[in-house]
């Protein structure tokens, strides 16, 4: 009655095994450690710079504990803050030769102390917040004024071509704050302008009106809701830039999320270095198109055996060859509207451009002269720009056009990057800046995991008293309850804060309820008269409907928490709801597989130890609270 066959020990060892690897990792904490990633969009990180650095140190005489590849940096491990200070230091001056112009940013950060058994098994320790692991907070300002004003100029540039592109005759436009006016000499001529634009330029409200001259004027302005989307569009473009340029300091888990209508907040935990931190957040990238110069005398400038020739300038080329061009720039990146990989007609990779109205008649009118010519796109960064790739011009370009030839998929991916997110789509300010120490971090989580340690011997120690032997089989469904919760949490490589650990505490104490009410419906049915088997199989199989309708009801509010709350919130909720579905299986499966390993091997029990068993008429049994009960 009360056994399980054999492939359910099976599965409840293996996730007991399971649990231990992927809790473990936690246990270790963290070991300070240099990363090296690169500081320019141009150059990539790969297993020559891991080389690079392993020489460095060497040379150096710093023995790390070890060195990897990881995404897109590489990061050295060291036992010490002193070593890692002098590994720093050594690889800054050898790797940034010129240290007004970095080739790769040197930083400080925190890495797991895991063996490496453990980490060839994906086995890794849970994200810490910035309250549990120490690290930077910023609160941003997006300047959505600039935002608009940028959308304005856009758009004059586009009412301009498209009236142009009609032959229709105005007498002038102009901009007034974010309005655009255009006039004209006479009424036949404004309507038919008025019929245009609306059909155009569906995001701007157009109104006639006259001018203080008498001219006709026609003044378009930013319907309302046009204006709300372009600056939701700009604070979501930063968002991703912000992105790209956080992943350069290899944090794991940032937070960098909106606040407000016009705000970003971004948290960086286990950085160290601020100034750093800083410095990546606050860069500024613009995007250049120029024609490449091909003449003998750039040729020679090229190679080094002349002098650059007048109006151009040197550069060096992704591939780490100098190319001259010239200083006249066709188009920035503000005329660029996106930047896709995919691939052309011959299916060989390429990058898919789409620029504004303004931008396709410039590359009209370049494209038709230049066939046959090279366009270099430059990225400039911190006033140092590098060609991200030279193309050559194959026919007369417009408003969609492509890059390929030489490049393999992933180049194609990576220069679609740079091209899409290379600068933000408007000025942002630090207006908000905090720093939280490790050792403040290390002191909340020896809090939590007091709070946890207390809490779990509390309700061990109430529950051996009050159900005996139950009660011991309770505590160990609720540890291992807790055990496959941080390994799942582990797993999933989720970011424990202050209230996860929160989550955790309420978790354990909902999991005993399962058990509780589990201990007390086989007291029932011993009060009336069932034997131990029967009372045993029946209790778990009548409480499981009560466990599982509580449970359920519970879950909603934590889904409900997770759907619509944030931040802290949201980090709560996934604990909650993690820790309710693991609790279902510890207390049910696992209790049940250990009762049944205990009394399931006897199939004339007499006895089980349940603690005090009251009888219908209201009195005590004869045996002690801690005794066996018939």
């Amino acid at each position: 009655m009360n056994r399980y066959p054999w492939w359910k020990y099976a599965v409840l060892a293996l996730a007991l095994v399971i649990g231990l690897i992927y809790t473990l990792p936690n246990f270790f904490g963290e070991a300070p450690a240099v990363q090296v990633s690169s500081a320019k969009a141009t150059i990539k990180v790969d297993a020559a710079l891991e080389a690079r650095v392993t020489q460095v140190l060497g040379d150096a005489q710093l023995s790390a504990d070890y060195i990897q590849l990881e995404g897109n940096s590489v990061k050295a491990r060291f036992g010490s803050t002193d070593a890692q200070l002098k590994a720093k230091d050594a690889l800054s001056k050898a790797l940034n030769t010129d240290p007004a112009d970095p080739t790769f940013i040197v930083a400080l950060n925190l890495v797991s102390r895991s063996p490496q058994w453990l980490t060839s098994l994906h086995a890794l320790p849970m994200y810490l917040g910035l309250d549990l692991r120490g690290g930077v907070h910023f609160l941003m300002q997006v300047d959505m004024k600039a935002a608009l004003d940028k959308k304005a100029e856009s758009m004059t540039g586009d009412v301009r071509t498209a009236l142009r592109d009609k032959n229709i005759r105005h007498s002038g436009i102009s901009r007034s704050g974010n309005a655009i006016v255009v006039n004209f000499r006479d009424e036949p001529t404004r309507q038919q302008a008025l019929a245009l634009l609306n059909d155009t330029q569906p995001d701007m409200q157009w109104t006639p009106s006259a001018g203080a001259n008498g001219d006709l004027v026609l003044t378009g302005e930013l319907k309302p809701q046009s204006a709300i989307k372009i600056q939701q569009a700009a604070l979501k473009q930063n968002i991703t830039t912000l992105h790209n340029r956080v992943n350069e300091l290899g944090v794991a888990e940032p937070v960098i999320q909106q606040q407000g209508l016009d705000r970003v907040v971004v948290q960086l935990p286990g950085v160290q270095d601020t100034a750093k931190a800083k410095d990546i957040i606050g860069r500024t990238a613009t995007l250049e198109l120029r024609m490449v110069d091909d003449s003998a005398e750039a040729a020679a400038a090229a190679t080094g055996s002349g002098p650059v020739p007048f109006g151009d300038e040197l550069y060096v080329e992704r591939g780490g060859g100098p190319l001259v061009v010239k200083r006249q720039v066709v188009l920035t990146g503000e005329n660029l509207a996106d930047a896709q990989p995919g691939f052309d007609d011959h299916q060989q990779p390429a990058v898919h451009l789409t620029v504004d109205a303004k931008g396709a008649r410039i590359m009209r009118d370049i494209s038709r002269d230049n066939i046959g010519k090279r366009m270099a796109i430059l990225l400039f960064e911190k006033g140092k720009g590098e060609v991200v790739t030279a193309p050559v011009i194959r026919g007369e370009l417009g408003t969609r056009f492509q890059i390929s030839g030489r490049m393999s998929t992933q180049e194609a991916n990576d220069t679609a990057l740079l091209l899409r997110a290379g600068s933000l789509a408007a000025p942002m300010e630090i207006i908000e800046e905090r720093t939280i120490g490790p050792s403040l971090g290390a002191d909340n989580i020896a809090k939590g995991f007091h709070s946890l340690a207390w809490g779990f011997a509390a309700i061990a120690v109430f529950m051996c008293l009050y159900y005996a032997m139950f009660g011991v089989f309770s505590t160990l469904a609720l540890a291992f309850n807790l055990l496959m919760l941080v390994a799942v949490l582990s797993m999933l490589q989720a970011t424990l804060t202050l209230p996860g650990i929160a989550a955790i505490a309420l978790a354990l104490g909902m999991a005993i309820d399962a058990n509780v009410l589990i201990n007390e419906r086989v007291r029932e049915e011993l009060r009336g008269g069932a034997s131990p088997q029967a009372a045993i199989h029946a209790g778990y199989e009548r409480a499981w409907a009560t466990i599982l309708d509580s449970n359920i009801t519970t879950l909603i509010a934590g889904l409900a928490l997770l759907a619509f709350g944030s931040g802290p919130v949201r980090g709560f909720a996934v604990v909650h709801c993690l820790g309710i579905l693991t609790s279902m299986f510890s207390a049910v499966m696992f209790s049940r597989g250990l009762v049944n390993l205990w009394y399931g091997r006897q199939k004339k029990l007499k006895s089980v130890s349940i603690g005090q068993v009251w009888r219908p008429d209201g009195g005590a049994s004869a045996q002690p609270p801690s005794s066996d009960v018939r």
